[in-house]
């Protein structure tokens, strides 16, 4: 098969950056392709220690600029997608060997006033023996701060945009890969190819380059393509493990190498730790975390948690390339995670899109439109500033006040679901907010869920996964449109891959 489709915009990448371009090129009027040559978020995207946040430690390398815009769209966030975003306190125990506590309690200001905020609370200072999140931790550790930034489903996230620039007309190809490119006069001419299609042709106006980790490699890849950038590739790892403590806060550890880790809650029955900072030169494809760096979680976290934990207490990891853009920065953890987007005009355009990170990928995407539009003849204005993503018009009948209102939501899904048993109510309604009803149409009992390839996943669910976010493989649904997979075992895994299979016969 060799099909030939025409579009404005060309975007090679489904990552969050990649997605959420041709999420705001769509609606903006333009004809939109995204192709990945793997699934949505596989990587970078899914790979992240899940925050929607400023960067508090970017403070100590002056990146004011990024923190502020990155604080100014923490609001944002959490009103366009209040079911898989949601407010987040982080503790700080006070290690008297570390910075002193002027300088935090100076920083955490900074941080609460570089950026209106309506929605998240303003920091604190705390005796931990008083606190609740001073019980799992060494009795050393008496004085501590409280701030605020967002949890995010990050992999989440990235379907919710796919699946909104889909709903407005974009064409989303996922396991397929732009194998070339070039320009004639005004337009590209790209080829795309896959398993299912076979090869296919494009021709475009423009391309974004969102590659992530290969976005050099795909820019030198193209005829005619210069770049003036390069990339950092940085591994980030985290560990999970089963909960260390109760309480709903997270944590963040300073640590004597001068680097911070996180411990937060995680999935209700675990507690997720991270993340490292390391150079990486191998294939951004196949990232794994080392023997070494998951002793240095261990050892971290065991500076102050009583409960102390090893390698054997892991039951998952995973890591991630980050692509930053190059700094010359000598330490890894000093790489800058702001973005630069650089365009080349000699003919039809293309954009390169070098580093970011996931709390700024909504203001990225408006950035690159910016630039985009004029050379497209495009004078539509920007829009996703005030408009929610799939499943996040949470308002009901007039009976939630605010947008972002979660509890209220799920209080009235429970009355509408009463069937449902409440931790798959809480999952569906956290997972898809509004979209739960389109998942549950037609279904009015618990015998109407099919049935349950895996634990706490039913057919209802793997169906609605295939059929609408381009789930094709166990490993689509198990780790990135959900986390059941930290609760299966290998069987469950087969038979929900026979049941794709079944779907997918090819």
């Amino acid at each position: 098969m060799n099909t030939l489709l025409e579009c404005d915009l060309l975007v090679v990448g489904g990552g969050i950056n990649g997605a959420g371009i041709a999420r705001d090129a769509v609606g903006r009027g333009l004809r939109v392709i995204l192709c990945e040559q793997h699934d949505l978020a596989q990587h970078t995207s899914s790979a992240s220690t899940k925050l929607i946040h400023g960067g508090l430690r970017y403070l100590e390398y002056y990146e004011f600029k990024l923190v502020r815009k990155a604080l100014q769209e923490r609001e944002v966030l959490l009103r366009a997608a209040p079911h898989i975003i949601w407010p987040l306190r982080f503790v700080m125990p006070h290690d008297a060997g570390q910075r002193p506590a002027w300088l935090i309690r100076a920083g955490l200001l900074m941080y609460d006033y570089l950026a209106k905020r309506e929605i998240l609370p303003a920091s604190y200072g705390l005796k931990l023996d008083q606190h609740a999140a001073g019980k799992p931790l060494k009795g050393g550790y008496r004085r501590g701060f409280v701030y605020s930034d967002g949890w995010v489903d990050d992999a989440r996230l990235v379907a919710l945009n796919a699946l909104d620039a889909s709903e407005r007309g974009a064409r989303i190809f996922t396991r397929t890969k732009c194998t070339a490119a070039r320009r004639e006069g005004e337009l590209w001419h790209a080829t795309l190819e896959n398993e299912e299609d076979g090869r296919i042709q494009v021709q475009a106006r423009a391309i974004v380059n969102a590659a992530g980790p290969w976005t050099a490699q795909f820019a030198d890849a193209v005829p005619g393509a210069s770049k003036s950038y390069g990339l950092r590739l940085i591994k980030g790892s985290h560990i999970v493990v089963k909960r260390l403590f109760d309480h709903p806060y997270a944590y963040i550890f300073q640590n004597p190498d001068k680097r911070i880790i996180f411990a937060i809650p995680y999935q209700d029955d675990f507690t997720l730790i991270g993340t490292t900072d390391l150079e990486y030169t191998g294939d951004a494809g196949k990232v794994e975390i080392s023997a070494e760096e998951i002793d240095y979680l261990c050892d971290m976290a065991n500076r102050y948690f009583t409960r102390q934990i090893s390698a054997q207490d892991v039951v998952w990891t995973y890591s991630g390339v980050r692509p930053l853009l190059d700094d010359n920065s000598s330490n890894a953890s000093a790489v800058t995670r702001d973005y630069l987007l650089e365009c080349n005009d000699s003919g039809a355009p293309m954009l390169n899109v070098w580093g970011g990170k996931i709390t700024t990928y909504r203001k990225l995407a408006e950035e690159a439109l910016a630039i985009l539009s004029p050379r497209l003849g495009l004078k539509a204005p920007s829009w996703t500033a005030d408009a929610p993503l799939p499943g996040g018009d949470l308002e009901q009948a007039g009976k939630l006040v605010r947008r972002y209102d979660f509890a209220r939501f799920l209080a009235a899904f429970h009355e509408r679901h009463p069937w449902l048993p409440s931790a798959l109510a809480q999952r569906y309604a956290r997972s898809y907010g509004s979209r739960a009803e389109r998942l549950l149409k037609g279904v009015t009992g618990l015998a109407d869920l099919g049935e349950e390839l895996a634990p706490g996943l039913h057919e209802v669910e793997a169906r609605y996964l295939h059929d609408v976010e381009w789930a094709r493989s166990a490993e689509d649904i198990l780790w990135r449109r959900s986390k059941l997979g930290l609760y299966c075992r290998p069987q469950h895994v087969e038979r929900l891959q026979q049941w794709l299979t079944e779907r997918n016969p090819s």
